[in-house]
């Protein structure tokens, strides 16, 4: 089963954050030949972009997002003012939810408002839009371990029924314990894509993405294939390596059970 026609895209500009890939310059030549990648911490740096009022309040997530978004704007060349941006993670802020609940689980049960601030679940997408002051539709998402693909569906629906550019930005951190015991994520793992509608000289690939009964596609590395399992964001990397390789792939994305999205990559 699969859909009639493949939604038709093209990518301007990725994003890339992870284990033992800093970003997607260097996470590119790793990508394409993973045996010279070496798993290391994901380091996490302040967003510049944010006033410093907004920077000191920005969780792991927000911090993870909003690298791997500028990293996509900048490849495309694109103002990210005017960029309507799709926002999707499995996790949110990981260390914000803990924190709220232990202070729900003690006698004084008091909130900090920032901390409620950054309990939505649309955070990471609003300090975005906060620094790039922009006023462009945003749309967050969550689909426990489908939340990638749910993004990348919802990303590439919009880009060619809106005929206009749209940022994803797909992001996932660990829980603190105990939550990490019963939602265990490897790493802070984040990607992000700028899509356009039409071609032109800036377009690094066109993407067809098509819903698919089939059987998700592995990273042909062990350590990649069980970064890609053990974190939602992450399943992803089979796209990402086509993009890295260059030429025609058809990675297969996990999305919800019975389901997978069919991505034909063309790196001209």
């Amino acid at each position: 089963m699969s859909t009639a026609q493949p939604l038709s895209v093209h990518v301007l500009g990725v994003g890339l954050l992870g284990p033992g890939l800093p970003d997607w310059s260097t996470g590119r030549g790793l990508l394409q030949d993973p045996a010279i990648w070496v798993s290391a911490p994901t380091v996490l740096a302040p967003p510049m972009r944010l006033p410093s009022a907004e920077r000191r309040r920005a969780g792991a997530v927000v911090k993870l997002s909003l690298a791997v978004a500028e990293q996509a704007c900048a490849q495309a060349g694109i103002d990210p003012h005017t960029l309507a941006t799709v926002f999707t993670a499995s996790t949110g802020d990981a260390a914000n939810c803990h924190a709220l609940c232990e202070a729900l689980a003690s006698p004084e049960r008091v909130i900090s408002p920032t901390r409620f601030t950054n309990s939505v679940h649309n955070a990471a997408a609003g300090y975005w839009h906060i620094a790039t002051t922009s006023r462009a539709a945003s749309t967050s998402l969550c689909g426990h371990d489908a939340t990638f693909g749910a993004g990348l569906l919802e990303a590439v629906s919009q880009c060619a029924a809106g005929q206009r550019p749209v940022l994803l930005v797909a992001g996932d951190v660990p829980y603190p314990e105990p939550l990490h015991s019963v939602r265990p994520l490897l790493d802070a793992f984040a990607l992000a894509l700028v899509l356009a509608p039409s071609t032109g000289d800036a377009s690094l690939a066109r993407l067809g993405l098509q819903l698919v009964d089939a059987t998700p596609g592995r990273c042909d590395h062990a350590g990649l294939d069980a970064l890609r399992t053990g974190v939602p964001a992450a399943r992803g990397l089979p796209l990402l390596q086509a993009l890295a390789r260059g030429g025609r792939h058809s990675p297969v994305i996990e999305y919800l059970d019975g389901m997978a999205l069919k991505v034909d990559v063309d790196v001209s």
